[in-house]
């Protein structure tokens, strides 16, 4: 009862009952609200598990075909195409943009790829010879950098979900574990001293109302016996005028003059 361990101290009152109610009932709506965050993100999360699985297995396969066309273009130039690749380019051509995705309140990165219009600096490269290796390298190493665009995104959104559900997993069985048990432990125990304060007005109402009803039979009992003792008195009072001599007998009255 009283000896309840894991419970809030609180003084056991009406009022703190109606406290521990709401507070129990917001509890369990916030739990259950925090299990289904919960599942969300997880569903997520698996999915781009997945996604990363399928990025990371599609950058292997292009950066290998990448490898075999720069050697290719090294191989048909005959030099190092990348320095002049360098010396040609004056702006990116391939540019990031970035969003936020919105997933139960969670708000997560998310890179996109684009190419600007009007921009080949290094069209003319491999003019002389290689031409046809030279493009189709660019073209390979540019799905290569879209890969690791989308890789990127998908390891940030990853990190970012794998800390928020850790958190949100830690509130979820806080609230499971720790506080609806205290909770409820709170309640049976306002629940039992409300009862027991509940059993003593009964009985000291009891006490009460027997000792009123002894009052009263008391009352009742001296209020007989005087009224016997009362009546006895009368009784022997008429006994001793019978032995007079009667007083309606020949005996003269004296004249009333008015």
């Amino acid at each position: 009862m009283s000896g309840a361990t894991d419970r809030e101290a609180v003084f056991p009152t009406r009022q703190t009952l109606g406290l521990m109610k709401a507070k129990l009932k917001g509890a369990e709506t916030g739990h259950s609200l925090l299990k289904r965050k919960s599942e969300a993100l997880t569903k997520r999360f698996r999915e781009i598990t997945r996604r990363i699985d399928e990025a990371k297995r599609k950058m292997g396969r292009v950066m290998q075909i990448a490898a075999f066309s720069l050697a290719e273009v090294t191989y048909a130039v005959g030099g190092d195409i990348g320095y002049q690749v360098q010396e040609s380019a004056k702006s990116a051509r391939f540019r990031i943009r970035t969003k936020q995705e919105n997933v139960s309140g969670v708000f997560l990165p998310a890179f996109e790829s684009y190419t600007t219009e009007g921009n080949n600096d290094f069209g003319l490269t491999g003019l002389g010879k290689g031409g046809q290796q030279v493009q189709r390298c660019r073209e390979t190493y540019a799905r290569a950098v879209e890969t690791l665009v989308e890789l990127a995104s998908l390891q940030t959104a990853f990190v970012i979900l794998d800390e928020v559900i850790k958190v949100v997993n830690r509130r979820v069985n806080a609230i499971e574990h720790v506080i609806i048990p205290r909770t409820e432990n709170t309640i049976k125990y306002i629940n039992s001293e409300l009862d027991e304060l509940d059993r003593e007005e009964f009985y000291r109402l009891k006490k009460v109302a027997n000792k009123k009803q002894r009052d009263v039979a008391a009352a009742d009992a001296e209020m007989a016996a005087r009224r016997e003792k009362d009546n006895a008195a009368g009784n022997g009072g008429d006994d001793g005028l019978s032995g007079n001599a009667d007083i309606l007998g020949e005996q003269e009255d004296a004249d009333v003059i008015f």
